[in-house]
């Protein structure tokens, strides 16, 4: 499962006195290759009481099947005592029967918004998740990942990576972009680029070419230095201009070839009939009919 089976959570929730929201979600997040969300109802559900759950996120994308057994805790941050915390510990399994676990009534409104309990500070409620994930039964939403140079990777691309960067540690210099998501994605289409320049000619299309060029000039702009891949793909394109090339004489030759191979055929039938038409001039006259 790996070393992330466990994960704390900080959810600020701004403004809540005057969210009109019926439900509020926090951002996906990722324990044990798995992804979640909270939720909360801060109007409550049917109740005078903040209705906090854990929810299993990209829940349309799971398999049939599929449970996970976690520990976790939902805590509401006394932001003046931990010791006034309001705390839920549980232990369940989560399937598509039951996606999202929590309490109804476990944080009543009225002592969220009493000012003496310090719930709330400039608006802001503090909402902290311990998360850990036992066990999982079906497949992981996310593969498991490294970092390195700034890049999220997968184990299978470390080694091509790792190779790339020391034949060309400027590669990636000018490459400004923070955001870890962007960068794993450039660095993706990076390596999707080799693997389809590494290709054989008779595999692609000029139309392939076409759109591995716009993605090469996607990322140069991004700030990528390439110039020894725009040399590659120049070659690749060459390559298939001359195969496209040949094909097209290959195909001339064979037709003009078998053109020949049917004049031949035809002189060859031609010559037989001549023959037989020879060697019936050169047999003698019979006399049998009149002697």
């Amino acid at each position: 499962m790996g070393n992330q089976s466990r994960k704390k959570i900080t959810w600020t929730i701004k403004n809540f006195s005057s969210l009109q929201c019926e439900k509020l979600c926090s951002d996906p997040f990722v324990v044990a290759r798995c992804k979640w969300r909270l939720c909360a109802y801060p109007k409550g559900k049917k109740a005078d009481y903040l209705f906090l759950f854990l929810e299993v996120a990209d829940l349309d994308s799971l398999p049939c099947g599929w449970r996970r057994n976690v520990r976790y805790s939902l805590n509401i941050l006394n932001q003046n005592s931990l010791k006034r915390s309001r705390q839920n510990d549980e232990q369940k399994w989560f399937d598509d029967k039951t996606p999202r676990r929590g309490r109804v009534s476990m944080f009543p409104l009225n002592e969220i918004h009493a000012k003496e309990n310090r719930y709330l500070v400039n608006g802001e409620l503090r909402i902290v998740a311990e998360i850990e994930v036992i066990e999982v039964l079906g497949k992981f939403d996310v593969t498991e990942e490294v970092l390195a140079n700034g890049f999220h990777l997968l184990p299978s691309q470390m080694e091509v990576v790792s190779r790339l960067l020391e034949r060309h540690p400027e590669i990636a210099s000018d490459f400004s972009t923070k955001n870890s998501n962007l960068r794993t994605g450039y660095m993706s289409l990076l390596l999707s680029l080799i693997e389809t320049l590494r290709q054989s000619p008779h595999e692609l299309s000029m139309t392939d070419l076409a759109e591995a060029d716009a993605a090469l000039g996607s990322m140069t702009n991004a700030g990528f230095k390439l110039d020894w891949l725009e040399k590659k793909l120049d070659e690749m394109a060459e390559k298939k201009e001359k195969e496209e090339a040949g094909e097209a004489r290959v195909q001339e030759i064979e037709e003009e070839l078998k053109d020949l191979k049917q004049k031949c055929s035809d002189l060859e039938a031609q010559l037989e009939m001549e023959k037989l038409e020879l060697s019936a001039a050169k047999a003698p006259i019979s006399f049998d009919d009149v002697m």
